[in-house]
């Protein structure tokens, strides 16, 4: 009587990357051949290593390439007066309506106040949703604000110095003034507080309130050529960078 074949846990390392569309799965040989794959840290040059594709952290030339899952990220451009809940129990148009055909379960990541238009991410990974939106990991969003103007050079030293609101203080990552005229002036913001409306706060404290407000960015994620009230859904080494923001692996 043979003895039965020992079992073999894992995937082999070329499959995952094609299966993460990388590239076919011969080509994904000629990088792992090439010293371009790196698995959990160390550089792997040895055909049919296997791993676990829930797991490991694989990167392709240090570009994390999360594995093929059953997590869904998606990036949304949230039009002016959309809330940001799934659903509304007072009626008013949600972000949920614009995913109304998706069979997933999907929870938002973070909020934006009705007011405000732009970037917002949805998933189907309740978990992840709340490590990327939790403070603690000070993940960075860039917003372009319309205010009253003229902002004085002490205004933008003293926003770029802090301020002190009711809640706590508010720190920028970065500031910069694209353009004043007349009593209106646009400026860029990055901070990485996710406090409840943080910036129409902020720039009500300094005398400057807010006319208009869009999220360009969150994390690594932009929403570039998105149209108000488009979907794309988010993959790849773009899905890796967000997953690196707050240490996450595909799947726990």
């Amino acid at each position: 009587m043979t003895n039965p074949k020992p079992h073999i846990e894992g995937t082999r390392l070329q499959k995952v990357l094609a299966d993460a569309g990388v590239a076919s799965r011969r080509a994904s040989e000629q990088l792992i051949e090439e010293g371009r794959v790196s698995v959990d840290g160390a550089v792997v040059r040895t055909q049919g290593k296997r791993v676990n594709p829930q797991t490991a952290v694989i990167r392709v030339d240090g570009e994390r390439i999360p594995a093929a899952s059953g997590q869904v990220f998606l990036a949304v451009n949230k039009p002016l007066g959309t809330v940001s809940t799934m659903a509304d129990d007072q009626g008013r148009p949600s972000v949920g309506d614009l995913v109304a055909d998706r069979a997933e379960r999907l929870f938002h990541i973070g909020r934006l106040d009705v007011e405000t238009e732009g970037l917002i991410l949805l998933t189907n990974d309740g978990a992840a949703a709340h490590r990327l939106a939790h403070p603690s990991y000070g993940v960075r969003k860039v917003y372009r604000a319309v205010v009253k103007g003229p902002l004085s050079r002490e205004v933008v030293s003293q926003l770029r110095a802090g301020v002190e609101l009711d809640d706590g203080p508010v720190s920028l990552d970065a500031l910069r003034v694209i353009d004043q005229s007349g009593d209106r002036a646009q400026i860029e913001l990055t901070l990485h507080i996710g406090r409840n409306r943080v910036v129409r706060r902020l720039m009500d404290h300094v005398g400057h309130p807010v006319r208009q407000l869009v999220r360009l960015q969150f994390g690594p994620i932009r929403l570039g050529r998105l149209r108000p009230g488009h979907v794309r859904r988010i993959s790849g080494s773009e899905l890796g960078r967000l997953l690196d923001e707050v240490d996450l692996s595909t799947q726990r």
